[in-house]
């Protein structure tokens, strides 16, 4: 059971640290530093968008529409963190 929660532990922090990337690269994206017409950046950015548009779209059909602000990504990482707290906290009752 131990193996179990250290790879969803795992599979917590890449969620996370794909959240944060998308997060970082959609404020470079709207300032123009970086190009999504670039492959490479275009590459990386379509395939955050494919990864994470499941989980953001489920987060956002239950918070309210704040005209251009999106706020989903920072309640996906209050949650991943809620679930990782949690998991560690109880960690000693499922072994």
């Amino acid at each position: 059971m131990l193996t179990i929660i250290q790879a969803i532990l795992l599979i917590l922090g890449v969620v996370r640290f794909f959240v944060i990337a998308h997060f970082i690269m959609s404020w470079l994206l709207r300032f123009e530093v970086l190009n999504i017409r670039q492959e490479f950046v275009g590459q990386i950015w379509y395939g955050l968008e494919r990864v994470l548009e499941p989980i953001y779209g489920r987060v956002r059909r239950f918070m309210p529409d704040l005209g251009g602000v999106d706020l989903s990504p920072i309640v996906v990482l209050v949650g991943i963190e809620i679930l990782r707290i949690f998991l560690i906290n109880n960690l000693s009752a499922f072994v």
